[in-house]
């Protein structure tokens, strides 16, 4: 039913303005619309949308995940020289270096936004 339709990812966010500098500013995703209570913004083919809610960063899963083919590390020492600050978990398996997950070929890093929602950056998995 939905197989050929693209899913379009949507995050709440408390304070718009601020929102609008992080995911146009810091992350350099081009914003396409806005207005008083939300944003759109371009990456690759699809689009992601930030929205004003009183919910925003309750979820404490993955809420954006951006699969790389290659360059994660260049992109988290970019994000990390605009301020970014990325996470660090202990998973089985795993070893942490620079903000990035090992494990294996897999590349992993995950950092939060201003409301504390947690988007994740992933390659060769």
């Amino acid at each position: 039913m939905l197989r050929n339709i693209d899913a379009h990812p949507i995050v709440a966010v408390t304070d718009l303005a601020r929102a609008r500098l992080f995911y146009g500013k810091t992350l350099d995703l081009p914003e396409e619309t806005a207005d008083a209570t939300m944003a759109v913004y371009r990456t690759g083919a699809t689009r992601l949308t930030v929205y004003v809610s009183e919910y925003a960063g309750s979820n404490l899963a993955n809420a954006v995940v951006w699969a790389m083919g290659k360059g994660l590390e260049d992109v988290v020492r970019a994000l990390t020289g605009r301020g970014v600050t990325f996470e660090k978990y202990d998973f089985p398996g795993t070893t942490f270096e620079d903000g990035v997950h090992l494990a294996g070929d897999a590349r992993m890093a995950w950092f939060k936004d201003p409301d504390g929602n947690i988007l994740h950056l992933v390659q060769g998995m």
